[in-house]
């Protein structure tokens, strides 16, 4: 689910209480005292809601409603993985396809809007919510553009799972150079990949998609090393380990 504006904003502060602990499991999510506590309307809060829940960080609530959901740091890797296959069987079959100009112009747009977001070398909430908005679209694009109904059916299956969504960031104040420096490395992944695409090189677009998941699991793994994610304590299990 694509988000932007007031939406985008409370879903990326929603992820950031959960992630740190100040959404606890089992925690209701309601809309009046959300809009209220984040300074908006309860529609941008009902619809990240419904993204918290595609994204399976908030489950239905008995009543109505939503409440957070617990998970493992071992289903968080494990669905950003998968995603990363499916991805990349996706890129193979769009070099192998050949890019439409319709579809160029959609990733370029897309790679301008990711440069234009790390360009001020500051990863705040504003930066935050231009590279989720471009991360999805980008992603999503290629997906489409595979041609294979059941796949991208299975991508979007994939994405419902705890932070496996390609857009699934959240703020970390403390890591937000060493973030900044891995989000890059991570735009210059799309760019590469475009280049594959363009260039019809199925294989090497799949191994750049792959690679591509598993910079987004180190992204994790700096938020859960960096201390910000003591909170997690109980929303995770942080024996269960990190592939």
């Amino acid at each position: 689910m694509s988000l932007t504006g007031q939406a985008a904003r409370a879903l990326i502060e929603l992820r950031a209480r959960i992630f740190t602990g100040r959404l606890r499991a089992g925690d209701r999510l309601a809309e009046i005292p959300l809009a209220e506590a984040l300074g908006m309307s309860r529609t941008p809060i009902r619809l990240a809601l419904s993204a918290l829940q595609a994204e399976g960080l908030a489950v239905p609530a008995p009543g109505g409603g939503f409440a957070v959901r617990a998970f493992t740091v071992r289903e968080v890797d494990d669905a950003v993985a998968l995603r990363g296959q499916l991805e990349g069987m996706a890129a193979r079959l769009v070099a192998e396809h050949g890019v439409s100009r319709g579809l160029a112009r959609r990733l370029h747009e897309a790679l301008d809007q990711g440069d234009a977001a790390l360009a001020r070398g500051v990863l705040d909430e504003e930066a935050l919510d231009a590279y989720s908005g471009m991360n999805t679209a980008l992603h999503a694009a290629i997906a489409e553009a595979a041609g294979n109904e059941p796949l991208r059916r299975a991508i979007a299956a994939v994405e419902a799972l705890p932070f496996a969504s390609a857009s699934a960031l959240v703020p970390s104040p403390r890591s937000a150079p060493q973030r900044h420096r891995l989000l890059t490395f991570a735009h210059q992944q799309h760019h590469l990949l475009v280049e594959a695409l363009e260039a019809g090189q199925g294989m090497r677009a799949e191994a750049l998609a792959r690679e591509h998941a598993d910079n987004a699991r180190r992204n994790l793994r700096l938020i859960l090393d960096s201390g910000e994610a003591e909170g997690l304590a109980a929303l995770i299990a942080f024996k269960d380990p990190v592939a």
